[in-house]
């Protein structure tokens, strides 16, 4: 995960048993010295813990080790940080850092002495210090939830607007680096920031696009979803997921050539659970990166998939599978059709020329007044002709 931030130089990466945490210093003696003489040897600066760490083991295993340390969420909070680039997107990485923060401020402060009140035997050490930062931290937060706000109500405003267009949206989903913006790229044309790292997109980007196979959409492709990711980030992450709350297909796109492809998609699917999708929502499992499976593998997952119902395999660099999905896509959103007579005066060229395009007229008779034509079309086209 290190590697997603381009200014870290990885040195190396180990794996400690830990049967039980050390509440002062995480790890035992014997083991912070070991790694102490591998740091030293390396000239490590900085060392990421893939887990919690609370402030107290940070502060003494700075101090043993004389580094930096980052623990899991601290490091994913670096990674948001420097991915974020819309308004909202840098919003929430304030509000999620700020809320972080918050939780370590206990006895961060030991150093400090507090002024004491009376006998002094109430309270700590610095605990004047934390108070106050504490409440700076809340006035800060309060000030970012106001301004998200006004991005939420502004983001609402878009989706009412994208609803007098009624193109059907449709959201990527997926575990980060899945290839969901590669994908994206692929069928818009667009050029979201596509790049074989973690986390390579955190805002959420929306494009109205006519597919290869002529169906209108608009795509969403949202911030790619991790295992454990901490509880402060799935709250002021859950705004850059509301698009794919309101979609109607979601796809959901997995690294089939990842070793733990099964474990990324089972996290995917409890955190579409957790966020109240279910199977209401109409989804497709989308096998990406087929171009990375050797020829055997490639037949295996080939063969799985054709015996599941709504998978498909695809590669976003090579294009293969992609018809086969489209046309898949294609009869998700096709609504049931119904029929109508439309009568339009010479006038109305452009409606009737967007009805031939739309391929939905049936019969076409002329008279005095005007066109009369006999249409077959889906509720969405209906609203759409409506709205020109």
């Amino acid at each position: 995960m290190a590697r997603a931030l381009p200014q870290l130089d990885v040195l190396g990466n180990t794996h400690v048993r830990l049967p039980k945490a050390q509440p002062g210093t995480l790890f035992g003696k014997g083991k912070i010295e070991e790694l102490k003489g591998i740091f030293k040897a390396a000239e490590v600066e900085l060392v990421v813990i893939d887990g919690p760490v609370s402030p107290v083991q940070q502060r003494n295993l700075e101090k043993e080790w004389n580094v930096k340390i980052l623990d899991r969420t601290g490091l994913i909070l670096e990674i948001f940080s420097d991915r974020a680039r819309t308004r909202e997107g840098v919003l929430q990485v304030e509000m999620a850092a700020l809320s972080y923060q918050k939780t370590r401020l206990v006895r961060a402060w030991t150093h400090l002495e507090r002024q004491r009140g009376g006998l002094g035997f109430v309270g700590g050490p610095g605990e004047t210090q934390i108070e106050s930062d504490r409440r700076a931290l809340d006035e800060a937060i309060i000030r970012i939830r106001r301004q998200l706000e006004k991005t939420v109500k502004t983001r609402e405003l878009h989706r009412a607007a994208r609803k007098k267009v009624p193109y059907p949206v449709v959201a990527l989903v997926g575990y980060t680096n899945a290839g969901k913006s590669t994908f994206f790229n692929h069928l818009t044309g667009a050029k979201v920031f596509a790049k074989d790292m973690l986390f390579a997109t955190l805002d959420p980007t929306m494009r109205a696009v006519n597919l290869p196979n002529g169906l209108d959409v608009i795509l969403s492709d949202t911030v790619g979803f991790i295992s454990d990711l901490p509880t402060e980030l799935v709250a002021a992450f859950r705004a850059t997921l509301e698009d794919a709350l309101s979609a109607d297909l979601i796809l959901h796109v997995r690294d089939i050539a990842h070793p733990e492809t099964e474990s990324q998609a089972g996290n995917v699917r409890t955190i579409l659970s957790s966020l109240g999708i279910g199977h209401e929502t109409p989804q497709i499992e989308i096998w990406n990166k087929t171009d990375l499976l050797n020829e055997e593998d490639a037949g295996r997952v080939a063969a799985l998939a054709e015996r599941k119902e709504d998978v498909f395999g695809v590669s976003s660099i090579t294009g293969d599978g992609m018809e086969a999905l489209l046309a898949a896509i294609k009869a998700k959103l096709d609504d049931e059709r119904s029929t109508d007579i439309l009568s339009l005066p010479f006038s109305a060229g452009q409606k009737r020329a967007w009805l031939f395009q739309e391929d939905v007229v049936q019969v076409e008779d002329q008279d005095e007044n005007g066109f009369k034509l006999t249409v077959s079309w889906t509720q969405r086209q209906k609203e759409r002709f409506d709205a020109l």
